[in-house]
């Protein structure tokens, strides 16, 4: 296995900056694995391939207004931060740019957009180097992300987003996310009642996006990469949810990587078959050859090259069959990305 196997090429034009008008509009390219079809709907025709009894996986993570404005308190050079993790309280895992300026014991202060006000200010202090050059930044108190940060779009997008909402999702509420899990993005209070009207049992669980979203894999072997951690949540009553419908035959659909990645590992730290409670850090790389206990079905959005994401969605359908989606999607003109189009995997 080459991590160039799972590189395409893109035109540039087809990186979706700004979300479609209406969320559930977006267009869909539903792909069968078993007889390897693909056909082209619209995302509001998902509710036609659910059954009564599925169960719905949807990642109710919040995207935090982690983009912080910062100077040196020696020099006054502007630095900006982006907030990743938190480990301790007040103690945050950061990107920060220009990182040259950022080295262990550099004194430094988040500033806000009313920098004449004390209550926008915030002392901090480089306590830390890890991998990739992630930063430990110490702040004085907790920081009040909702007067100091700003939602960050991702590093692909260059259109300023006019309404931060809409790259949250409609049931976001467990503020801790880097970055949406996108797949999410197209679905409306309306589309989630008709998926319930036709008994279809909707279940949330949280993982929080972290730096592994938009970052390639740089290894010539996947296998020898490091998968950033993502702290994620999946409660006892989604556990038994899940364990249920698989011992009655009954589908699990996930939306988004970011759900498979959690139901599938709380299926591991579990008997065989079985999936149980988890609150803790998640690290579990999904490569092909892996063998899903729990998801039967995918709902995700068009993945960068060389990512994880690719590389789980390969593991789910083929790495042949989802390279010749992507090329058909290309070639029709979908839309990529996090703002872009949906893919539905049977």
């Amino acid at each position: 296995m080459r991590t160039e196997e799972f590189d395409y090429l893109l035109p540039p034009e087809l990186i979706a900056q700004t979300p479609v008008s209406e969320r559930d509009q977006s267009r869909l390219m539903v792909l069968n694995r078993s007889n390897r079809t693909i056909e082209h709907r619209q995302f509001f025709e998902v509710v036609d391939f659910l059954h009564e009894g599925d169960v719905l996986v949807l990642n109710d993570s919040r995207v935090m207004p982690a983009r912080l404005r910062a100077r040196k308190v020696n020099t006054g050079g502007k630095l900006e931060i982006l907030l990743l993790r938190r480990l301790e309280p007040n103690i945050w895992e950061a990107l920060v740019r220009p990182a040259k300026r950022a080295k262990i014991g550099d004194r430094i202060e988040v500033v806000g957009s009313q920098t004449n006000k004390e209550g926008h200010r915030l002392p901090a202090e480089v306590v830390g180097i890890g991998e990739r050059g992630i930063r430990v930044i110490h702040f004085e108190k907790e920081a009040p992300l909702s007067e100091l940060g700003k939602i960050a779009p991702p590093p692909y997008v260059h259109v300023p987003l006019r309404e931060p909402e809409r790259y949250q999702t409609v049931y976001a509420r467990e503020e801790g996310s880097v970055a949406a899990p996108t797949a999410g993005l197209h679905f409306t209070p309306r589309l989630l009642e008709n998926i319930k009207d036709k008994g279809v049992r909707c279940q949330f669980v949280t993982l929080h996006v972290g730096l592994d979203t938009f970052q390639p894999v740089g290894e010539s072997d996947p296998r020898e990469h490091t998968i950033h951690q993502e702290y994620g949540v999946v409660s006892q009553e989604v556990a038994r949810e899940l364990k249920q419908a698989k011992s009655e035959g009954r589908r699990v659909v996930c939306v988004g990587t970011t759900s498979v990645r959690l139901v599938e590992a709380a299926a591991h730290i579990s008997r065989p078959d079985g999936v149980s409670p988890l609150s803790g850090w998640v690290d579990l790389f999904i490569l092909p050859g892996y063998r899903f206990r729990v998801v039967d079905i995918l709902i995700t959005n068009f993945h960068l090259p060389r990512s994880t994401l690719l590389m789980m969605v390969s593991a789910f359908a083929g790495k042949d069959f989802i390279l010749r989606a992507y090329r058909e999607a290309a070639d029709l003109k979908y839309r990529f990305y996090s703002f872009g189009d949906a893919m539905l995997i049977l």
